[in-house]
């Protein structure tokens, strides 16, 4: 997939078929939108390109108000890949891309720039200075500038609609499973391994602790069975994710054990994939309780994992399990 950062910068003159949205997270109602773009395309012999913006639209409009996202823009570049996008537009959200207006927008980015024959937006989608642009003002445009616009209903695990905002209230609940559910995959995140206080090693499980990327969504604090990307593949685990109450407190961390053997990972970037909550984090007495209680949850962890997630990346991919998707794209206009 090519990258192309910046309006600016774009440059092809072949027909598109769009995808837009900021994509946090990249959940099953945005997958849709992806993949209507993807098969409209090929049934139209077009470019499928994700327009998508970064930073977060809310970064710059009400910072106050940005929640923590469900990925970096590098995990929407992979996800966008593995759903069949050939190109995505990275478009700088600043102060000057809020005031165009949405007809602007429109006229001069989707027809005129991208050459758009068929564009992608949920039904909830707000564009152009103030959000004022709708998908029903996209649709009367594009009658007039040649292109088709498809409006995605909400896509619904059960009867509840699947959104960012649901995904990261279930996180903060501890619901991985759920969240997986919305997500496609399990919930990731991505850190370098450094240097830690060897505490885990002491009581006979050695961990990897990760440094995480700022800004980024959490699960609850607790204790997790976990599927790790490493080196050299995927791997099960047990990883805390706490601030370590049993001495004495202290910064949040993400501490890894690798379930089939420890070895030196330091300075290694790896994916921890969130499978499910095996208990709340809490204060043991020393660190003899401690252990034993470690113990119990690796057990609880290699029950809990089965067989490794297919399909990954990022990590997949999850069974639907009563999620309602959106009806695919009907056949544009000729």
């Amino acid at each position: 997939m090519e990258v192309i950062h910046g309006i600016a910068g774009w440059r092809d003159g072949q027909p598109t078929c769009v995808a837009i949205g900021t994509f946090d997270g990249v959940h099953r109602g945005h997958q849709a939108l992806l993949r209507g773009a993807v098969a409209a395309a090929r049934a139209q012999q077009a470019v499928a390109v994700a327009l998508t913006f970064d930073p977060h639209p809310l970064a710059v409009l009400a910072p106050d108000r940005l929640p923590p996202l469900l990925g970096t823009l590098d995990d929407r570049l992979a996800l966008f890949a593995s759903l069949g996008i050939d190109r995505t537009l990275v478009a700088r959200f600043d102060h000057a891309l809020s005031q165009t207006t949405a007809e602007d927008f429109a006229r001069e980015v989707l027809a005129g720039k991208l050459q758009a024959r068929a564009v992608f937006v949920g039904y909830n989608f707000r564009f152009g200075r103030g959000g004022q642009g709708t998908p029903a003002d996209l649709e009367r445009w594009g009658s007039q500038w040649g292109f088709w616009t498809h409006t995605v209903p909400p896509v619904r695990v059960g009867a509840q609609l699947v959104s960012s905002s649901w995904v990261r209230s279930l996180l903060e609940m501890g619901q991985v499973e759920i969240a997986a559910t919305a997500l496609g995959r399990l919930y990731s995140v991505a850190g370098r391994v450094v240097r830690g206080e060897g505490r885990g090693a002491g009581l006979g499980f050695p961990t990897a602790n990760l440094e995480l990327a700022p800004g980024l969504a959490l699960p609850a604090a607790g204790v997790y069975a976990v599927w790790v990307r490493t080196p050299g593949g995927l791997e099960p685990g047990v990883a805390n994710l706490g601030r370590r109450p049993t001495f004495g407190g202290g910064a949040l961390r993400l501490e890894v054990h690798l379930l089939d053997g420890a070895r030196d990972l330091y300075g290694q970037v790896l994916r921890v994939g969130f499978a499910r909550r095996l208990r709340e984090e809490r204060r043991f007495s020393g660190p003899e309780e401690l252990a034993r209680q470690i113990a119990r949850d690796v057990a609880a962890a290699r029950e809990a994992l089965g067989t490794p997630p297919e399909g990954d990346p990022l990590l997949g991919a999850v069974p639907p399990q009563g999620a309602t998707p959106a009806p695919g794209p009907e056949e544009p206009p000729r």
